[in-house]
């Protein structure tokens, strides 16, 4: 079944306008795509905008002073990112996390939070509702995001060398803004918060051992991940990419460690426990040892579109197809047709010629 295609103002991003289809069966909490992959985690990025200028995802060069962000009119409305996500919720979505950019740019997230909090799956169960944030607006935040019934939060913190880390954001912020938005959040009640660290040869995989040993006992996660070749504006080169299995090499060497079991199917980290039983690390292998086989996750971005892969090069603008009037019945008809014909692989495909393609940046759909 064909997509009509529909020219827009956003050349870079050119939307696609989805079909609706005339007859489609209710929702019913199980949607799978081509290759049996259930839909189950939507990523919401509620703002392009960031305070950090990271060099692997929004780099001077490219978002600079002159760079001309959406305009608050192009914005989903709390309202309508509460709508797309009740019918993602119809089709089996059981987790929501909020990116951007960084969420907590837009301005009052936590009335989004609570809009969220209050959906409820087919079956009446709470949803996991979760944030990705560099933390440096956390302490003014949290305790309202908390109260709001934000679940689980999630830190990006690339090195603890305070020459590296402010070197990577580009931006001259210290490490110790990101500490304290990490301390502020467990005060509050955030147990296992997750930090994020994006490992570059050559620029930061000299602390992977020194941010394990940071968070040992600390009962947080730390989260190596490898280099991606997300957007069009990070310079990716397969011989930047420090793989999960030297990190864990690395780790192993200086604090022993025991591979533990996956908490469910299509985790995305594979997680190692310390030997000595003080905690666990995870490796993100999307480079050398792809996970698109066990995928269920789909990302809406600032203005409403839907992407079905972090690599992809357009998306189906659903923004379109609220203001345009159609009722929840036709887009929800719409994101069914979407996601049974995704047939997503990239990281199983990826090759000199593919991560050539213009994709979509990550500041513009999250991570």
């Amino acid at each position: 079944m064909s997509i009509n295609i529909i020219p827009t103002i956003d050349l870079l991003y050119a939307g696609q306008v989805p079909l609706i289809p005339a007859y489609a069966p209710a929702p019913n909490g199980q949607m799978s795509d081509t290759r049996g992959r259930l839909l189950g985690d939507l990523r919401i990025s509620v703002t392009d905008r960031c305070n950090f200028r990271c060099t692997y995802c929004m780099p001077k060069e490219v978002f600079g002073k002159g760079y001309q962000y959406l305009p608050q009119s192009e914005l989903l409305s709390f309202d309508e990112i509460t709508r797309m996500a009740r019918l993602f919720v119809a089709h089996g979505v059981t987790k929501i996390r909020l990116t951007g950019g960084e969420p907590l740019l837009r301005k009052n997230l936590e009335v989004l939070v609570k809009m969220l909090a209050a959906l409820k799956t087919p079956d009446d169960k709470p949803l996991d509702i979760a944030l990705t944030t560099n933390a440096t607006l956390l302490p003014k935040k949290v305790k309202a995001l908390k109260a709001a019934g934000l679940n689980r939060i999630t830190v990006s913190l690339d090195s603890l060398d305070e020459v590296t880390f402010r070197a990577m954001n580009d931006v001259n912020f210290p490490v110790a803004d990101v500490l304290k938005g990490i301390d502020a959040a467990h005060g509050a009640g955030f147990s296992a918060i997750k930090i994020n660290m994006v490992v570059k040869k050559g620029v930061n995989d000299q602390d992977v051992v020194a941010m394990a040993r940071h968070f040992k006992g600390s009962g947080h996660i730390v989260r190596f991940i490898e280099f991606m070749d997300v957007g069009s504006s990070n310079g990716w080169r397969m011989k930047d990419v420090i793989s999960s299995a030297e990190i864990v090499r690395m780790v192993n060497a200086d604090m022993p460690l025991v591979q533990a079991q996956s908490n469910y199917s299509g985790e995305v980290a594979k997680r190692w426990n310390y030997a000595d039983g003080s905690g666990e690390i995870g490796v993100i292998s999307s480079v050398t040892q792809a996970f698109c086989s066990t995928c269920t996750r789909t990302r809406l971005s600032t203005d409403g579109k839907l992407y079905t892969c972090l690599f992809a090069q357009s998306g189906h603008d659903l923004r379109a197809l609220m203001r345009s009037g159609k009722s929840d019945m036709q887009i929800t008809r719409a994101i069914g047709l979407i996601w049974n014909q995704r047939e997503d692989r990239y990281s199983q495909l990826r090759t000199e010629e593919t991560t050539g393609r213009k994709k979509v940046e990550m500041s513009y759909i999250g991570g």
